[in-house]
């Protein structure tokens, strides 16, 4: 039996014993007897969820993998019996994170008939995902101060952005097509400046809230950032 020392397993069979895990004793075979009731999709997606809240929690290198396990109710050699290291892990927690929101955004109610009406509930859409959900935006910047080393060997975090950008242009062009927008909108940028906007609100909650003698987080200022961003980002497409 070889073990290799790079945080990954040579073989599913077996369970890695490191400085960042705890051994469990519990070989993949025996462990994926134990959990036999519960399908290989739900101890997948039951690690996930508890990846994304440990990390979220204890970024990227305070996330060791026996606290995952425990958190999962699962055990350390499934980790690696179904995702091979720790940080091919915490790649697809990012992946499943992007995917997550993308989705979301697909699902919203839009008449291409009303191409102001659905530009501002698109143009709101990531800050009140994001109020929604916080955990993304620790786990963002984390990734963020490791430059992105993580996400950038994901083989399909290029892919989630395209259909929500894809769903913005046509909406822009309706609009333009209705001569209310100009015809030389800047999709990609106008994608950016509106999660820009949403993240810096929710990342910075907790001091703007100081520097400013108020509560960001009461529904009041979220409803007031959320119009004023919605209004500013509009204005700079009109025709």
């Amino acid at each position: 039996m070889t073990i290799q020392h790079d945080d990954t397993l040579a073989s599913p069979d077996l369970a890695e014993t490191t400085d960042d895990t705890a051994d469990t004793g519990v070989d993949a075979p025996a462990a994926a007897k134990k959990s036999r009731p519960r399908s290989a999709k739900t101890t997948r997606s039951n690690i996930l969820r508890a990846a994304k809240k440990i990390f979220s929690k204890d970024g990227y290198e305070g996330a060791r993998v026996d606290k995952i396990s425990k958190a999962a109710k699962s055990y350390d050699s499934l980790i690696y019996y179904y995702f091979g290291s720790k940080e091919k892990l915490f790649v697809e927690v990012l992946e499943a994170s992007y995917r997550d929101i993308f989705e979301a955004e697909k699902k919203l109610q839009l008449d291409m008939d009303d191409p102001i009406g659905s530009l501002k509930k698109i143009i709101e859409f990531p800050f009140r995902y994001y109020l929604a959900n916080p955990e993304i935006i620790v786990l963002l910047g984390n990734e963020n101060l490791q430059k992105g080393k993580h996400i950038s060997k994901s083989k399909t975090a290029d892919q989630y952005a395209r259909p929500a950008i894809g769903i913005l242009k046509e909406v822009i062009q309706r609009g333009a097509e209705a001569g209310v927008f100009r015809d030389d909108v800047d999709c990609e940028n106008l994608y950016m400046a509106m999660t820009s906007l949403g993240y810096f609100y929710v990342s910075n909650r907790y001091t703007f809230s100081a520097f400013l003698n108020t509560d960001l987080m009461d529904q009041k200022n979220i409803d007031t950032w959320a119009a004023y961003i919605s209004d500013l980002l509009l204005k700079s497409v009109l025709k």
